[in-house]
């Protein structure tokens, strides 16, 4: 194993620098912004899980928390890019990971304003998160790109907790809302 280990230093080495998330000027604002939410974990299991909750709570939830998630995110974007600092963002992100995995795996059934509320306040710092990593790219197109892979992760999340509600009951759904409550403490652990 030690040699294995000794034997990848010169390539680590010669290694250039990975970049997370697309390059706006080699790809375009919309690109790089649309990159930004499914390049990271954190975000991906967050955005699934409002669609997951969406989905087991039913009824006008089912498009009002990726709406109220969506909005309050533009608004966090917004607060960035106008250079008010938010404190805690990254902690807070991995919160909401943990958070929303553990609602939709209690099957929390909450009056739809507080649910919205939830969701709103975990949005403000994913778009937070976003505006911080806006680098060269144009306002309006990187916030088109964020905000429709946003829109996509949470119809990924709504139709795999309705997909699973259905054909397995309400316990794969919360299976489903563990397996991400269990990645947001994974993340938290490596972190």
């Amino acid at each position: 194993m030690q040699r294995l280990a000794i034997s990848l230093v010169p390539a680590l080495l010669a290694a250039g620098p990975a970049l997370a998330h697309l390059d706006p000027g080699a790809h375009g604002s919309f690109a790089a912004g649309a990159s930004h939410p499914v390049f990271g974990a954190d975000h991906i299991l967050a955005m699934v899980a409002v669609g997951l909750w969406a989905a087991s709570l039913g009824g006008r939830a089912f498009w009002a928390l990726p709406v109220g998630f969506v909005a309050a995110m533009t608004g966090g974007f917004v607060l960035s890019l106008g250079g008010l600092p938010l404190p805690m963002v990254e902690p807070m992100i991995l919160a909401s990971v943990l958070f929303l995995g553990l609602l939709v795996a209690m099957a929390a059934r909450l009056p739809l304003p507080g649910a919205v509320a939830i969701v709103a306040a975990m949005g403000v710092f994913h778009g937070h998160a976003h505006g911080a990593e806006i680098g060269s790219a144009g306002a309006s197109a990187y916030l088109a790109g964020f905000v429709a892979a946003t829109a996509a992760l949470h119809a990924l999340g709504a139709a795999a907790g309705w997909t699973l509600g259905r054909s397995g009951g309400a316990l794969m759904a919360r299976g489903a809302g563990l397996a991400v409550a269990m990645g947001g403490s994974a993340l938290v652990m490596i972190g």
